[in-house]
């Protein structure tokens, strides 16, 4: 892909040749953890840790993650299954009757994924593409169908972590769901002091604004433009298409009697549990909020065949998830387990280096950072949180620091590096039929605008909080 073929701007040029770069040398993200893990064994060697300590932190983390990455795991499966139905096809297909220009329709899919990613990550990233593949059937738009798969992917490079799929905010709430030695240094932490403070809500609203206009900015004018039908994909293919039923076994399959039963069950449980916990507490908890999107989509499909086919087609994007996560997990347990000769752990003295560097103001500028730096290495908002958590936290407990807050800038900063990782952009470039190399040029100049903002935001909205001590369960 040259550089004229997006737009003759020197920051589009810096796009197109650093997308070419990532699509040349990074490898795959499985690679990349696993020289996270080496780098962390080499580290804990380093500091005196003895090699058993470390091979033993490593076993007894491997699967310490387990009950998270089915919750990560589904997250993406209901997210999918809800918006693949018939009746949100329809929904999509009116709106993409809306736009009037090829830049109107970039813009509203960039708007549509990031409102729908402040719901739900996996819903946000699946709606927004079949909405840009929609969009891509009118001729008359002359839409760019690169900038629109861009647009599709920006809510999971924005906001997605300060919503209500956030995983670190959603782990942070769910005592269940964290390894114990890191629920021993941040406490539960409930909505109401992360991704619902007003200072939290108000930075998404920017995000939002700021992202959106940057979409309008960077759509390629006319003699720019790229088309689907330019790049050679069919998007008349009907990707929701069921076989038909061909043998009288598969009666119940086609039949919603199952649904009806299924539903009425979900419906009786989900009321009891409004009733007794209102609605906060219950869509705090992932399992119910998992629960509740899986139900959603099988209600949708009606059909238990449809809501089948449409659960198969996920499976794409959850591969990387249930390979990573484990190692994740051990990763964590190195970090946080295996100890020196004077039980110093590699957490204990990231979390002294972190008090040391960030005293005062400048910890949302090091913690911003850092969390962006390392989401480059480790592409997983719940698992990355997992191995951040127990020093990054530890540092601001020194420090005085609201914790609520922490999570919300490892939740913003988080975000930033999916801009430029082609990880999280599997589920668009599978519906889309795209390449990374095709969307990456764009996502790299929202994260040129971003980067500063929200560094900047995170360090002012901080400095309105105060102290709480954790709540320990």
């Amino acid at each position: 892909m040259s550089t004229q073929d997006i737009s003759p701007s020197f920051i589009a040029r810096i796009a197109v040749r650093s997308c070419a770069w990532s699509e040349r040398w990074v490898p795959d993200p499985f690679a990349v953890v696993v020289l996270v893990v080496a780098v962390v064994v080499i580290g804990a060697l380093a500091m005196g840790a003895g090699p058993v300590s470390v091979a033993r932190a490593f076993g007894d983390g491997f699967w310490s993650l387990i009950p998270f990455t089915m919750q990560m795991t589904f997250i993406i499966i209901g997210g999918y299954v809800t918006a693949d139905s018939p009746p949100v096809a329809k929904i999509i297909q009116r709106v993409a009757d809306i736009p009037k220009t090829g830049r109107g329709a970039v813009v509203m899919v960039g708007f549509f994924s990031m409102a729908l990613a402040m719901i739900h990550w996996g819903l946000c990233l699946v709606v927004a593409s079949l909405l840009a593949r929609a969009l891509a059937q009118r001729r008359d738009l002359n839409m760019d169908y690169r900038a629109a798969g861009a647009a599709a992917y920006l809510g999971n490079g924005s906001v997605w972590a300060l919503g209500l799929s956030s995983s670190a905010a959603q782990l942070q709430a769910n005592p269940a769901s964290m390894p114990p030695n890191m629920l021993a240094v941040t406490g539960v932490i409930p909505f109401g002091e992360t991704i619902l403070l007003w200072q939290s809500l108000l930075l998404a609203v920017i995000l939002i604004a700021v992202s959106t206009w940057t979409v309008w900015a960077t759509v390629p004018d006319a003699a720019h433009t790229r088309t689907a039908e330019q790049l050679g994909i069919d998007v008349h293919q009907n990707i929701r298409a069921s076989a038909p039923r061909s043998r009288p076994g598969e009666w119940l399959e086609f039949s919603p009697l199952l649904t009806v039963f299924i539903i009425a069950l979900a419906l009786a449980w989900l009321i009891e549990q409004l009733a007794r916990n209102g609605v906060m507490n219950t869509i705090s908890s992932l399992n119910n909020y998992n629960f509740i999107f899986l139900m959603l989509g099988l209600a949708l499909h009606w059909r238990p065949r449809r809501f089948l086919d449409s659960a198969a087609r996920s499976m794409s994007s959850v591969g990387g998830v249930l390979i990573q996560f484990p190692m994740l997990g051990a990763i964590s347990m190195i970090m946080t387990a295996a100890k020196n000769d004077d039980g110093q752990t590699v957490a204990g003295a990231l979390a002294h280096f972190f008090s040391e560097l960030a005293a005062g103001p400048a910890f949302a500028f090091v913690v911003g950072i850092y969390s962006a730096i390392l989401g480059l290495l480790v592409p997983s908002g719940g698992g990355k949180w997992v191995i951040e958590a127990p020093h990054v936290m530890q540092a601001a407990k020194d420090m005085q620091y609201h914790l609520g807050w922490v999570v919300q800038i490892y939740n913003a900063a988080e975000a930033l590096p999916n801009l430029l990782n082609p990880f999280w952009m599997l589920p668009v470039l599978g519906i889309l039929g795209v390449k990374a190399r095709d969307l990456v040029g764009f996502t790299f100049v929202q994260f040129l605008v971003n980067f500063p903002i929200v560094l900047i935001l995170l360090w002012l909205l901080g400095m309105t909080l105060t102290y709480h001590p954790p709540i320990m369960p």
